[in-house]
């Protein structure tokens, strides 16, 4: 199997240090439920003896999530240790992570310490906490600041006196990897014991280089990464979690056998559900997980991708859970991602059909930032429908009831077709019952796939955008709505989208019937 990298997730802990990412106990719960499906091996649940809260949050992950260690940080005091230690009580599987500086400048201005203090602290809070539990790990906080020999000192002290795991953090993201993965290794060489224990790094992204760090110290020797979900943390951040495993995982080249039992095809998950509970979301082109990660505007990178994935993608997105690559179209694109794309849809252009809607596709792009599904729609009908203005579902008028103490009820008078039809209906919510009444009075049932919306101005009486895919028949479409009233909004999009599933199904049947006309 080769050798295991442990990956040690701190996104509960060090990751919700970072200003704006406080999580409440319950939501601290959901998250540490996650990181256990994606199977993490330690989760650093909090720091309880920082306050009720993080004791809570603590006491309740030990208590109801199963599978990975369930670690507490605590600084090297007693008090903190038997606090730490009691929010463990309920753990499977529990660890005490215990710390203190040893660069000259925390010691000096932050502990007021000598040296020999230190070690002293160190000897104490290490042993003491093997009281409570046979899994104890030690950081010499500000490791890379450290003067080299003293550092020895220190983890050769902590080591003799329990520690189980020994991290080495790059507290203030100054390392550079060359002399990380040198720190690495000088450490392995110089202190005695150091093959007792487990080598932790903990790298923090000040210089940009938290991941790079990581990695180098794992090809020196290191066995255990810490990390965050979507490089959460302190400042600018930690070592992003998705980053380390999936560089292990791709570049088997030059990782040779190192591994990590993190299931991957729960990382986009867990990425988005961190986004949701934190109301903060990475930016477009995070690595792995941002919303650029496998999107491709550039004609000659399309044609590369469509060809074949790996011309320009070395991660397959199934692998960590993405949707899809995602081909966006705009003023880069060229004719093979327009001719994919329009394909998709359900139409199939012939040549001459395809150069004359790529020349009106160009002329659109270079107005608009990106070319939506209705965008091509339109070109499409333009170019080819016989009859314009294609409206075959008009509402009429709809009236909804709706409150906190009666079921939504809705009822809709509409045209379909130039026939006048109505229908009532209930639902989970005023718009829910008003596109059940729809479908209803066509005699449709068309497959909802993705409803959103959105605010498109601020204060109480914005204006309201509603999307809504659908898929009639096997053919999708999509829609869009906006007004003052949400419920309008939405009956107006999903009447859109109904509309343009309706007519492109006609004129694919139309296309066919002429094509198969054309080979009798």
């Amino acid at each position: 199997m080769g050798e295991k990298v442990y990956i040690f997730d701190t996104t509960l802990r060090d990751g919700e240090q970072a200003p704006g990412f406080s999580m409440t106990a319950e939501e601290k719960l959901q998250m540490a439920h996650q990181l256990a499906r994606l199977n993490v091996d330690i989760i650093e649940a909090g720091f309880a003896a920082a306050s009720k809260g993080d004791f809570e949050a603590v006491y309740r992950i030990a208590k109801e999530v199963k599978g990975p260690i369930i670690c507490s940080l605590a600084r090297a005091l007693e008090s903190d240790i038997e606090i730490a230690a009691k929010a463990l009580e309920p753990a499977e599987r529990k660890r005490i992570h215990t710390f203190i500086a040893t660069s000259p400048i925390h010691m000096q201005y932050k502990l007021r310490m000598t040296p020999e203090e230190v070690l002293e602290r160190i000897k104490r809070a290490v042993s003491f906490a093997r009281n409570f539990t046979d899994d104890v790990e030690f950081s010499c906080e500000d490791a890379t600041r450290s003067e080299r020999e003293f550092l020895y000192r220190a983890i050769e002290t902590a080591i003799k006196s329990g520690a189980t795991v020994i991290n080495i953090p790059d507290t203030v993201g100054y390392a550079i990897p060359e002399e990380f993965g040198q720190l690495i290794e000088d450490i392995m060489n110089n202190v005695p014991n150091i093959d007792k224990v487990i080598l932790s790094v903990h790298c923090h992204d000040d210089l940009g280089l938290a991941t790079a760090n990581s990695l180098i110290a794992v090809k020196h020797g290191a066995r255990q990464v810490e990390c965050t979900i979507n490089g959460i943390g302190e400042r600018a951040g930690n070592a992003a979690l998705e980053e380390v495993v999936m560089a292990l995982k791709v570049r088997k080249d030059f990782f040779g056998d190192l591994y990590t039992e993190v299931n991957t095809k729960e990382i986009y998950k867990t990425s988005r559900l961190l986004c949701r509970i934190t109301g903060n979301f990475v930016q477009p082109n995070k690595a792995i997980v941002g919303d650029n990660a496998f999107a491709h505007e550039s004609g000659i990178h399309q044609h590369g991708v469509l060809s074949h994935r790996m011309t320009y993608e070395i991660i397959n997105p199934e692998d960590v859970g993405f949707p899809m690559s995602r081909i966006v179209l705009g003023k880069h694109s060229g004719r093979h991602a327009l001719k994919k794309r329009l394909e998709e849809l359900g139409f199939k252009p012939t040549k001459e059909e395809l150069d004359k809607i790529f020349e009106k596709f160009k002329e659109l792009a270079d107005r608009k930032k990106e070319i939506y599904d209705e965008d091509l729609e339109a070109l499409i009908f333009q170019e080819f429908m016989k009859i314009e203005d294609q409206e075959p579902v008009k509402v009429l008028h709809f009236q909804v009831q709706s409150g906190d103490k009666m079921i939504p009820t809705a009822t809709v008078r509409l045209l379909f077709k130039d026939e006048e039809r109505e229908a009532t209906s209930t639902g989970n919510g005023p718009v829910d019952a008003t596109i059940k009444a729809i479908q209803k009075a066509l005699g449709l049932e068309p497959k909802l796939l993705d409803y959103s919306i959105k605010a498109l101005t601020p204060n109480t009486d914005a204006q309201a955008e509603a999307r809504v895919v659908l898929e009639l028949d096997g053919v999708k479409a999509s829609g869009r709505g906006v007004d003052t009233d949400i419920i309008k909004a939405s009956v107006k999009a999903f009447t859109d989208a109904l509309n343009r599933a309706i007519v492109r199904k006609e004129y694919i049947l139309q296309r066919e019937e002429i094509r198969e006309e054309g080979t009798v």
